[in-house]
């Protein structure tokens, strides 16, 4: 392993793989030519984005509240998942930059207990390099996803995702898409079906139970990702849209205010050095990272490949 971890952050520690500054247009790559099997056809329209949560991260730059207004798009019922991204595989023979690279980033206890040690991050000690790790092996060589078809491909880069939306005719959904979507409609909550975590005592995500990261009692039934329909649909008949994996979005990270502008189908800044992931994961808990809401986001080197992290798709209407 030649590169290494740089840290920045407990939900995603980045890698510095490649040039990690590479440009990009101001609009996404386009998306409509796919299939919608599978996808929803959301209006667009107004809507406010962002949150001022005093509880949110203030270098995430969730803030502040602003109206946005977009154009119709389709966007993808569920994440990739492992047979979604098989089939792009058989039929490319594309290699992920994991694969290519030899190594990816998985959480420890993910690991058998006589697993050998390996490189840890120092600010997140869970995350470990693990050689041979990547979508098909997702805890290194001695794992793989054949009883995981149905659960969220990851280990796979911002480009792996770009280059599969567009080997289907597709393409990423913008922040701002992504956010609408996960919305539902319901304005100024923090998740998909409102501002309750447990409604009823009912488990809605798969988020981290217990104490992290040394005890989970899995009482949402899940240690690890889960399948990409396990929970209910939010209103707009989106799984999972927070928790279980963070998901790639078209855009760069950017924490400042001005870059937010024009209000009408944002797209981000031009350039940056990380992109945009929202939405969480299996490893989120409220004692540090309160980041599977709706608003939460965060920026990832796009060269990252990480066990919690993949994507779902979008297409022009």
């Amino acid at each position: 392993m030649s590169e290494a971890p740089t840290g920045g952050g407990c939900c995603a520690p980045s890698i510095v793989r490649g040039s990690g500054q590479a440009s990009a247009t101001t609009h996404p790559n386009t998306g409509d030519s796919g299939s919608t099997e599978g996808m929803v056809l959301l209006d667009g329209g107004d809507f406010l984005m962002g949150s001022e949560d005093s509880r949110a991260y203030p270098d995430d730059g969730e803030g502040p509240v602003r109206p946005v207004t977009l154009d119709p798009f389709w966007i993808s019922a569920t994440a990739v998942s492992n047979a979604d991204f098989a089939a792009f595989v058989g039929s490319t023979g594309y290699r992920t930059e994991a694969e290519r690279f030899g190594w990816s980033f998985v959480f420890g206890g993910l690991l058998p207990d006589d697993f050998p040690p390996t490189q840890g991050v120092a600010a997140a000690p869970w995350w470990r390099v693990v050689e041979g790790s990547d979508w098909a092996h997702p805890e290194g060589g001695q794992s793989d996803v054949r009883t995981r078809q149905d659960h969220p491909v990851v280990h796979v880069t911002w480009a792996d995702a770009k280059a599969y939306c567009e080997w289907a005719g597709l393409r990423l959904p913008t922040e701002a898409e992504w956010e609408y979507a996960a919305r539902a409609g319901l304005q100024g909550c923090a998740f998909p079906w409102g501002d309750e975590l447990e409604p009823d005592g009912r488990h809605r995500m798969n988020v981290w139970q217990g104490t992290f990261p040394q005890h989970n009692t899995r009482a949402d039934g899940w240690y690890g990702t889960c399948p990409v329909a396990q929970f209910p649909a939010n209103a707009y008949g989106l799984y999972n849209m927070t928790g279980n994996i963070w998901e790639w979005c078209h855009d760069w990270f950017d924490d400042t205010v001005p870059s937010r502008k024009p209000r009408t189908n944002p797209r981000g800044p031009a350039h940056g050095t990380r992109r945009i992931a929202r939405g969480g994961s299996y490893l989120c808990h409220e004692s540090y990272c309160r980041r599977y809401r709706v608003s939460a986001r965060q920026g990832i080197t796009p060269d990252t490949s990480i066990g919690n992290t993949g994507f779902r798709c979008a297409r022009n209407a």
